[in-house]
């Protein structure tokens, strides 16, 4: 794979290029790009700061790189915005930043958005494993407009504040939503270390105004623990709760640590894990699966870059993944790898779908897109993209339980969700031991 910058080859390390998977985490990744599009270039010979040239910055790269999921991009009319664009007299860069962001609406993709340098700068420090603001990963509906909570982070505000996946955000500090983008609602939900957002939000037919604190805290993606059954089995319990620069290192850690502890088999909880960074659920992967697909990306010409386990697995002891309507892209990757290769059983409730691979490219002004350049695909070939993963045990849990469990709660047995996934665990580990089998790879 090469990467390709709008520019000069002499200008190329201030775009910095970066790529991800996920809702609002990204990170650096290896860019999908084919070396046979083109574009007109800027007739600007050196990258400036300009807000002409910011603009056209961004239209170059949509140009180049832009997957359409929404059926909604033309190029020719594309090219033909470009002239109208640069034609203009922007007053200042917020002037430009407006047009930009107008521009983006076009396209009817709420994962392909700017991000003006202070966004950007922020985005960039949640995937190194901080987290600012209340701690929502945020999907806009494209037919209703919508403003979805795809997962609160566990142990962040929104989290203790009872924000659930599935929300509708209608208001932010009285003020509707309607409308809004993902920028602007994100704009006024992040604020100053230990000052107050009131969420108005729509949960099912109920209307409910939740007080939030806001707050900058350091997540742990990984907690564990090793439980012991009735009948004396050992099971390895691993909470991954996203998919950030520092989540295959700490699985990583937790796997070795649990296989030395004797642990007989595994639980791997994915429940309200929102996603984050492509090559961390690759990396991931690996650890559970030693041979077959991970997954495959697919660019707008139909180029495939399939990734594959390396042999390099730490166990090949049973495993059963919980997955919720909250677990959504790199969650589902991982989900899709382990039920496609037969590795090991899903267990819960159907995940979100979200299928879409964003690239993140850094502007010349310190701004930053995210653009919408592949889809993913389960090893089986599946586009979960809005239709999500289906577990292979159903296992639902009652409104009641939902609102009495807490985070110290999970991966016990007031989890009602756990307890099925160490019943389908116990009896895959029985399994095994009688056929001493493994797993079948794709």
């Amino acid at each position: 794979m090469t990467k390709q910058s709008l520019k000069p080859q002499s200008t190329n390390h201030r775009l910095k290029l970066l790529a991800s998977i996920g809702l609002s985490a990204l990170g650096s990744l290896t860019f999908l790009s084919s070396p046979t599009i083109s574009a007109p270039r800027s007739t600007t010979s050196l990258i400036t700061e300009s807000p002409n040239e910011v603009i056209d910055q961004v239209w170059q790269i949509i140009y180049r790189y832009y997957m359409d999921s929404s059926g909604k991009y033309n190029p020719n009319e594309w090219f033909k915005l470009r002239k109208d664009l640069l034609a203009n007299t922007y007053l200042d860069k917020q002037d430009a930043y407006e047009t930009i962001i107008g521009m983006l609406e076009t396209l009817e993709d709420p994962y392909t958005r700017f991000l003006d340098p202070k966004e950007f700068k922020e985005m960039r420090i949640d995937t190194s494993g901080e987290l600012s603001g209340v701690g929502i990963q945020l999907s806009l509906d494209s037919q209703t407009q919508d403003l979805i909570v795809v997962s609160p982070i566990e142990g962040t505000p929104a989290f203790k504040a009872g924000v659930k996946p599935k929300d509708v955000i209608i208001s932010i500090d009285d003020k509707p939503t309607k409308g809004m983008t993902i920028e602007n609602a994100v704009k006024l939900i992040r604020g100053k270390k230990g000052t107050a957002v009131n969420l108005g939000l729509r949960r099912e037919n109920r209307i409910i105004i939740v007080p939030i604190i806001r707050a900058r805290i350091e997540i742990n993606a990984v907690s564990s623990n090793l439980n012991t059954t009735k009948s004396g089995i050992k099971v390895g319990y691993i909470r991954l709760k996203q998919f950030n620069a520092n989540a295959a290192k700490e699985m990583r850690s937790t796997i070795k640590s649990l296989e030395s502890r004797n642990a007989s088999g595994y639980v791997l909880d994915l429940r309200s894990n929102p996603g984050g960074l492509l090559e961390a659920s690759i990396e991931i992967g690996r650890q559970w699966l030693n041979k077959g697909i991970i997954v495959s990306t697919q660019t707008r010409d139909g180029i495939n870059n399939v990734r594959r386990a390396n042999s390099s697995a730490l166990t090949f002891k049973p495993v059963v993944l919980l997955v919720n309507e909250g677990s959504a892209s790199a969650s589902e990757i991982l989900s899709g790898a382990i039920q496609d290769n037969k590795r090991g059983i899903l267990v819960g409730t159907k995940t979100f779908g979200k299928g879409l691979v964003q690239s993140v490219r850094g502007l010349s002004d310190g701004s930053g897109l995210t653009v919408t350049i592949a889809k993913y695909l389960t090893p089986n070939g599946t586009d979960i993209h809005k239709n999500g993963i289906k577990p292979d045990i159903i296992s639902k849990i009652s409104k009641e339980s939902t609102e009495t469990l807490t985070a110290f709660d999970l991966g016990t047995k007031k989890d009602i969700q756990y307890k099925v996934a160490e019943t389908a665990l116990v009896n895959a580990i029985r399994k095994n031991n009688l056929s001493r089998t493994t797993y079948k790879p794709r």
